[in-house]
């Protein structure tokens, strides 16, 4: 919607009603529920708006010439913006106390506020890695989801921050879906939320993630690109579309770090972030995450037809019920410091544990193809790999 004359256009406006498909489909598809949700990084959490001065324009402050013309945006929120650098002149940075002149064209990047004043406080445990007076990062486990929504208002993790942080409302900057483990962003200010949601708009943002995969690669490593968008024959789920008609332009990076022969396991970098951006464009490359029931990976897709390796995988999948999707690497800019600052978080449980049964088969598998025989240890770890004894 575009306004002329001094009047809002709101062309990249990320709010999550224009998201609905990967993030973008029409405001009548009903959007995916948070559960099915991976990676939306700040998608819906903020909003980016175009202002342009008419020709008449007076010289004003730019925080009351937004005031005017952002309806129902507090100035301190304005304010705030200016502060973190979030709001462009002409495409250079200015404070709030700039006069805005004739034909001055003002972008600003704007998070949105905490969407849960009626949720309760919930005694849950958390496993927080850093926490200072303006952030703190906390290491999700799998099956949490982040925001209440769409039948989850209790058990959240929002719920579990509120009583860690003793009722205050925290300020959600990212999110990572209910069944993906690892590292979360969260402030404990406006200020701080609004400095990193520049950085997550601007992808300044380091993220790495590792997920096991279906299938080897031929090359160690590659980019995927396609857009992403709610899948025409099921829209619960993406889909890419590599002419580019639809949906929201997306890139993953993706680099072998072990390969396993039926799997592989990989780290994935996001130049952007689309919701089940890793899971999608796994899949659309013949490579869908591990037991991902949402993307096919949760039927055994390469291998061998022996009874015993069907055991062995079902087992596989007995232990991570789940997408193999882990969140590893977390890096920004701090907004006091304005230090760069890099956390990372171990392979969780289930994930580990089924990594070392596919080192162990696939160790066992190259004796097998050498021709070399298995010493009387080797025998006994492949035995109980195969889940013939518990």
């Amino acid at each position: 919607m575009r306004f002329k004359g001094g009047a809002m256009n709101r062309e990249e406006n990320h709010s999550r009603r224009e998201e609905n498909s990967e993030d973008v489909l029409e405001e009548s598809v009903p959007p995916i529920q948070e559960e099915d949700t991976e990676e939306e990084e700040a998608e819906g959490l903020y909003e980016h708006f175009r202002v342009t001065a008419d020709p008449g324009q007076t010289p004003l402050r730019l925080d009351k010439f937004l005031v005017d013309r952002l309806s129902g945006t507090a100035r301190n929120r304005i304010q705030n913006a200016a502060k973190a650098g979030n709001i462009l002149v002409n495409g250079i940075g200015e404070k709030s106390n700039y006069k805005v002149k004739p034909g001055d064209v003002v972008t600003l990047v704007l998070p949105h506020p905490p969407q849960h004043v009626d949720l309760a406080p919930e005694n849950i445990p958390l496993d927080i890695v850093y926490e200072d007076e303006a952030l703190l990062v906390v290491n999700k486990a799998p099956g949490m989801v982040v925001h209440p929504g769409f039948g989850n208002f209790t058990g959240t993790l929002v719920n579990a921050l509120m009583y860690h942080l003793e009722g205050e409302k925290p300020f959600l900057v990212h999110r990572i879906d209910k069944d993906t483990s690892g590292l979360l962003l969260v402030a404990k200010t406006e200020e701080a939320q609004t400095f990193l949601a520049k950085q997550f708009f601007e992808h300044s943002i380091e993220r790495r993630y590792r997920a096991l995969v279906w299938g080897n690669f031929e090359e160690e490593e590659g980019t995927v690109t396609g857009n992403i968008g709610r899948s025409v024959q099921d829209r619960k789920v993406m889909a890419v579309f590599p002419e580019g008609d639809k949906g929201k332009h997306a890139v993953t990076h993706y680099k072998v770090v072990e390969r396993f022969g039926y799997v592989s396991l990989v780290e994935c970098v996001l130049e952007t972030g689309r919701t089940h951006q890793i899971r999608c464009h796994m899949r659309y490359i013949r490579h869908p995450l591990f037991n991902d029931a949402t993307y096919g990976g949760n039927r055994i897709l390469k291998g061998t037809t022996f009874t015993k390796y069907r055991q062995f995988v079902e087992n596989c999948f007995d232990l991570l019920p789940r997408q193999a999707l882990h969140a590893a690497t977390l890096g920004f800019v701090h907004p006091l410091s304005r230090k760069q600052v890099h956390f990372e978080s171990d392979m969780p449980s289930d994930m580990a544990a089924v990594l070392e049964k596919w080192r162990v088969y696939s160790h066992s598998r190259e004796y097998e193809e050498s021709g070399e025989p298995l010493t009387p240890k080797e025998m006994r770890e492949r035995e109980k790999l195969m889940n013939l004894k518990k």
